[in-house]
């Protein structure tokens, strides 16, 4: 009897763990068939149609469609707070308006913002003093300190315009104030704002400024500046025009109705004159900044931080250095110690030696001199 007992539990155990398995396969099959269920859904659901609003009337709406066509159009219950400008999803079967679309959105201007702080720092930039001073007055001051103004009673300028040959530090002198003051920095290149149909660049300004003022405090960087503030012609290409036209659109943006608040620019330039006088004028960029090319003292700050991560021998003579690299930008002495690092490598050594160094800036002056000087005739 007790054998039989033993036979029976054996059994009703082995069937028990079968009819787990076939639970759990069971499980398995209805999750995957609901997943092949909602993605069939999915694909079954009609694409919505991507419009601007050009005026509202209560729950109804004037619409724009991509063809330029316009539409008077009902507005779903759950859509508030449209207004004309917006982008907005609507069906393609009554265009019925069902959803608003972030505006910043549609040229996706998010890629311009850092959202991390630059990570250069004011010990980072050696050799400008002068031009770290001006600044500060006036971009990082105004960020930290407004309350200072308002007691004065003076209004900070709303920009600066970084000018100068290349290679002297402008864009680290940007960077640096963005991190000092916890800023939002939008980095743009002036090319980018050129867009391909008429009226795209104007908007793309408009909407990184938009940006700009929701993110603030912020800093809007400008590079290249001269890519789309040239000076004006009356004769010229469609292509020349729809530049002027996004140049006129980022003038209204910088001195236009709506104040900036905590949002400054930083123009960049190596073509000052070429500059429109308009971008230039009080008010706009008006605090105009030189960055030349550093003296000795600065050299030598300039060479301090570019070696202070590098294993130098200790008989290396900065001085005789110092001026092997007279008329050198900052970007040259970078290259110049980054080259002396690969003659040590090229020797199987870690330690760079004062050849390493004196071959090193030979070599970049070598390339300087190919190229010629004539160019930084037209640096102001």
């Amino acid at each position: 009897m007790a054998e039989n007992n033993k036979e029976l539990d054996r059994v009703m155990f082995s069937y028990s763990s079968v009819n787990n398995g076939f639970e759990e396969e069971n499980r398995v099959l209805r999750e995957t068939v609901g997943q092949l269920k909602t993605e069939l859904d999915r694909y079954r659901q009609p694409a919505l149609m991507v419009c601007e609003v050009t005026d509202v009337m209560g729950d109804h709406a004037i619409i724009r469609v991509p063809n330029g066509n316009q539409f008077y159009v009902n507005v779903a219950s759950d859509v508030k707070g449209m207004k004309p400008g917006d982008l907005v999803l609507c069906e393609q079967k009554n265009l019925t308006v069902v959803r608003l679309v972030d505006v910043s959105r549609r040229f996706d201007v998010e890629k311009y913002v850092i959202i991390e702080k630059p990570k250069i720092t004011w010990e980072d930039v050696g050799g400008l003093d002068k031009q770290r001073l001006e600044i500060q007055e006036v971009v990082e001051l105004p960020l930290k300190k407004p309350e200072l103004f308002r007691k004065v009673g003076i209004q900070p300028p709303k920009g600066i315009l970084l000018y100068g040959p290349p290679g002297t530090g402008k864009t680290l002198l940007a960077k640096a104030v963005a991190n000092s003051t916890k800023s939002t920095f939008i980095e743009v290149v002036g090319s980018e704002l050129v867009q391909k149909f008429i009226g795209e660049g104007a908007k793309l300004v408009k909407e990184i400024f938009e940006l700009a003022k929701k993110k603030a405090p912020s800093i809007i960087f400008i590079d290249e500046l001269d890519a789309i503030a040239a000076t004006r012609m009356d004769v010229g290409t469609s292509g020349e025009r729809e530049v002027q036209r996004t140049f006129m659109q980022l003038l209204a943006e910088i001195d236009g109705f709506k104040h900036l608040g905590n949002v400054k620019i930083v123009g960049c330039t190596n073509r000052r004159d070429i500059l429109d006088p308009a971008v230039t004028r009080p008010g706009r960029l008006d605090r105009l900044i030189h960055v030349d090319l550093p003296n000795v003292d600065g050299l030598r700050e300039i060479f301090k931080i570019h070696t202070r991560e590098m294993t130098l021998e200790k008989k290396v003579d900065v001085d005789r250095l110092l001026k092997l690299m007279e008329g050198f930008s900052g970007a040259e002495v970078k290259a110049a110690c980054t080259e002396a690092g690969y003659f040590a490598i090229r020797g199987n050594r870690i330690t760079v030696t004062q050849k390493d160094l004196v071959d090193a800036i030979s070599k970049v002056r070598l390339a300087q001199e190919q190229e010629g000087n004539d160019y930084l005739r037209m640096f102001g």
